[in-house]
């Protein structure tokens, strides 16, 4: 008789329990959600993994890309000729793409982008002779295609040299590890992730200007994100996903010569992302003028409002785009037009 007891009172602890739940499906979902991890770079579901570095092409022969809709971060600095080239961060070992690419050489900016990420694993095709002996000294792990066998980096031959250079990313992390190498795991590099920050204006679109490249995005509300746009065209990734995210970041830096020179003699420009300056959050369909602090190298880069409050992310992929320039928006319409008066009625 006790038994028969204690099973029915087991019964009503459970029935208690699943009150107000739908079924036992959603309990074990909502467990299971609050035991899953979140990858730190992105407020995501997915774990804070090894931080892979890539550098990608931006010129019109490399789109489209491969492999980028899956990155973490993704930044847009100028190089030499005014045109751009893509720092891409990968971190979520979950989301890692088979490919990524084409796969391009490595510039002075990226060694200051990419310490305050730790000791990352560093892929890129070449770089200026100089250039080597300061990527060698850094903080991060050299596993560029000079070093590495063809089967990590391959040529696809429905392109066209130089933008054809592909990366197999989980082979270059496999080989890295069975060396013994030590590459960083995913930490906060500052930004934090939270609801829409007061102080913004509704956008439709935007576009930011380099000497010799062009991007613009417009906001999806139905798919809560920028959906991106280079030179004009629709930035398609080669799955043919249109590139964007729910964050976008337009940072205002300092672009100054460098000592370094391209092979036909183009100045290596350089962008400095340590110090202070101002910048915009776009996000929600807003823009939110905010500010950008980084102490030193190794630092994190903290975002602001102009009170000093975290001038919050929205949870995804990150772009960064670095300019000298301002960035162009424009604002929905607003009808301005009194209303036509209308006429009394006689009783």
């Amino acid at each position: 008789m006790k038994k028969i007891l204690l099973g029915v009172a087991s019964l009503g602890v459970v029935a208690v329990s699943l009150a107000g739940c739908t079924s036992i499906g959603s309990v074990v979902k909502k467990v299971a959600g609050a035991n899953q991890p979140t990858n730190i770079l992105t407020g995501l579901p997915g774990t804070s993994g090894s931080v892979l570095a890539v550098k990608i092409d931006d010129t019109a022969d490399a789109h489209p890309q491969i492999g980028l809709s899956q990155a973490d971060v993704i930044y847009i600095e100028q190089v030499e000729g005014g045109l751009t080239r893509l720092a891409t961060i990968y971190s979520t070992p979950e989301k890692l793409p088979p490919l990524i690419g084409p796969v391009r050489s490595a510039r002075i900016s990226d060694i200051e982008i990419l310490a305050q990420y730790g000791h990352v694993a560093f892929a890129f095709s070449g770089a200026q002779t100089k250039l080597f002996p300061v990527i060698n000294a850094a903080n991060l792990e050299n596993l560029g295609a000079e070093r590495e066998p063809a089967t990590l980096y391959s040529r696809d031959l429905t392109r066209n040299e130089p933008t054809n250079l592909v990366l197999h990313p989980q082979l270059l992390l496999d080989k890295a590890k069975s060396e013994g190498k030590t590459i960083a795991t995913a930490q906060s590099v500052g930004w934090k992730f939270g609801s829409l920050p007061s102080g913004g204006r509704a956008i439709n679109s935007f576009t930011i200007k380099w000497p010799a490249s062009r991007y613009s995005g417009v906001w999806s509300a139905d798919e809560k994100r920028w959906k991106l746009s280079y030179l004009g065209a629709p930035d398609l990734d080669a799955d043919g996903v249109q590139l964007g995210s729910p964050t976008f970041i337009i940072q205002k830096v300092s672009i100054t010569p460098s000592e370094y020179h391209d092979k036909v003699g183009g100045v290596t420009p350089f962008s400095n992302t340590v110090g202070s300056g101002t910048a915009y959050l776009l996000r929600d369909g807003q823009e939110i003028p905010i500010f950008w602090n980084r102490v030193n190298a190794l630092s994190p880069t903290t975002w602001t409002l102009k009170d000093g409050s975290n001038a919050n992310f929205a949870k995804g992929q990150i772009w960064i785009a670095l300019t000298d320039t301002e960035p162009v928006f424009t604002f929905p319409v607003v009808n301005t037009a009194s209303p036509t008066p209308s006429k009394s009625r006689k009783n």
